[in-house]
């Protein structure tokens, strides 16, 4: 777009914003997410909108720093038993609920409870779990069937379902229910204001004047959380150049990240400033549904992963020198992560696909790839596979729609011709698929496994002899096991491992770095 159209946009901007600008914005923070909130329930829902909605109202135990260790949070801190199998953890003093209700440690149960029905990390920790007990307000213990040296791990999951602590009588709402808007009640930094929640366009919060801090300085979704604004607004714009404009109007002071060919004009406005949003990365993946044909065929899962070209997903959602080729099912760069060798691609790639297409008996029938229409670093990448799909002969139906409705058709596990899904893009923070306790996508358990339900026990037995690994060398031999067996099996197709930025007005400091944009430690001046 070029700065006379970016010009034109920000004249259009103004009425979107009449009601916000009323509040003086020395007191105000306005942040337009990567995506609207349509959904308020951050275990129900584990997308990036909805975690970071859940980390301004909720807090967790643990949380991680910028390496992704485990930090106490709301803990003060933990004892272990010597055989490791009795974890005593114990509450800060003065955690209090929005509504004044001390935090319990029955409150923590019932939550942890609720999130381990759900998470996949939580799933396995809750296998381990023989009783959860609460011998005082402030004390929590858990005592295990075998020993779980990665519990702080998964109590301080960073993303994609954190491990958030809410008040017993909310946490009771059953698992396969959302929490709806009279129960957004945490102990956090910011309180949720109900009544100004206009779903999938605005939510409004104030500081948690009663909320207290811990000492250490902030770093990633750990540290002191302070608050330095006295109100905090989430503002979905739809259009990528009229946000950038409503940004350097000063309209709102931060974008999560801004389309990126709007980034050159953003970065020569001094009034602006960029920087990576989360140096880990974000993965891109091509999603299969492993319920219906044509993908629930492994060959053809292979062929199509083999045609894929990662230059051209990437290249539509991220900046030349910001991406990289990531043939792996972990993200590239980690700790422990094989990348295999990709195979040739061109016209013969794309032969082997169409071949193994009508080998699976695919015969022109419709395939659904469901994709948003507003979410861009995704949008794009669903258009370069829908473009994928048409060049190998398949009968595509490209679905698009807002963000909130697509993540409810990728819950369907119908047919297509019944409301559901044959493919669909998305990407993940790398922090949130580190490793095999945290990432969902990499998970085989059929019913229970991540949208797309694959089934695969070679997967799944790596995954716990990970999870259960004494020392690194046997945890090392899983790693490469699990990797063989998913690179094998086709959960997904990596299309690679990007970096986006993020853009914030110039006088907007403490600005985090993580894979949710954390909304403390930010000033004004």
């Amino acid at each position: 777009m070029h700065r006379r159209t970016l010009m034109r946009a920000a004249a259009a901007s103004a009425l979107p914003f009449a009601a916000a600008a009323q509040a003086p914005r020395a007191r105000v923070l306005r942040f337009m997410p990567q995506a609207a909130l349509a959904v308020l329930d951050p275990i129900f829902n584990p997308t990036t909108i909805v975690t970071t909605h859940g980390f301004c109202i909720f807090d967790t135990l643990y949380a991680c720093d910028a390496q992704l260790r485990p930090r106490p949070q709301m803990a003060e801190g933990h004892a272990v038993s010597a055989d490791g199998l009795t974890w005593t953890i114990r509450l800060r003093e003065g955690l209090r609920f929005h509504d004044g209700e001390p935090v319990r440690a029955t409150d923590c149960i019932a939550s942890l409870q609720r999130w381990a029905v759900r998470d996949s990390f939580g799933q396995v920790l809750a296998r381990a779990v023989a009783e959860w007990q609460a011998p005082e307000d402030r004390t929590l213990v858990i005592r295990l069937h075998r020993p779980f040296p990665a519990l702080p791990d998964a109590l301080a999951k960073p993303a994609s379902s954190p491990a958030f602590i809410m008040p017993a009588r909310i946490a009771a709402t059953p698992p396969d229910r959302p929490i709806g808007i009279d129960g957004m009640v945490g102990s956090g930094p910011w309180r949720f204001l109900p009544g100004e929640f206009v779903q999938g366009s605005r939510a409004a919060y104030a500081r948690n004047d009663a909320y207290v801090p811990r000492e250490e300085a902030a770093e990633a979704a750990a540290g002191g959380k302070r608050v330095h604004f006295e109100r905090l607004e989430l503002l979905w714009i739809p259009d990528g150049g009229t946000a950038a404009a409503a940004l350097q109007t000063g309209e709102i002071d931060w974008i999560e990240y801004p389309l990126p060919d709007l980034v050159p004009v953003l970065q020569r406005d001094r009034g602006i400033r960029t920087q990576i949003y989360d140096p880990n990365g974000f993965l891109g993946f091509l999603r299969f549904n492993h319920l219906h044909p044509p993908f629930d065929d492994v060959g053809v899962r292979r062929a199509v992963r083999d045609a894929m070209v990662q230059s051209d997903y990437m290249a539509a959602v991220a900046l030349p020198g910001d991406w990289q080729d990531c043939h792996a099912v972990f993200p590239c760069g980690l700790p422990g992560v094989t990348e295999f060798a990709p195979a040739p691609r061109g016209e013969a790639a794309m032969e082997r696909a169409r071949a193994a297409l009508r080998a699976a008996g695919y015969r022109g029938e419709t395939v659904v790839l469901a994709n948003p229409s507003d979410f861009p670093a995704v949008t794009q990448q669903g258009r370069v596979t829908a473009d994928l799909m048409r060049r190998l002969g398949v009968n595509i139906d490209l679905v698009e729609s807002d963000w909130a409705t697509t993540i409810a058709r990728r819950a369907n596990r119908g047919t297509p011709a019944q409301g559901g899904w044959n493919l669909h893009n998305t990407n993940f923070p790398a922090a949130a698929i580190a490793n095999p306790a945290v990432s969902p996508i990499i998970r085989g358990h059929g019913e229970r496994a991540w949208f797309g339900w694959p089934t695969d026990p070679a997967s799944e037995a790596a995954v716990e002899a990970w999870i259960g690994a004494t020392d690194a060398a046997t945890q090392g031999r899983a790693m490469a096991a699990l990797q063989d067996a998913a690179w094998a099996s086709v959960p997904f197709a990596p299309t690679g491992l990007f970096r986006l930025r993020t853009a914030f007005r110039a006088d907007l400091s403490g600005v985090l770095q993580g894979p949710n944009p954390f909304l403390w430690n930010l000033r004004r001046g």
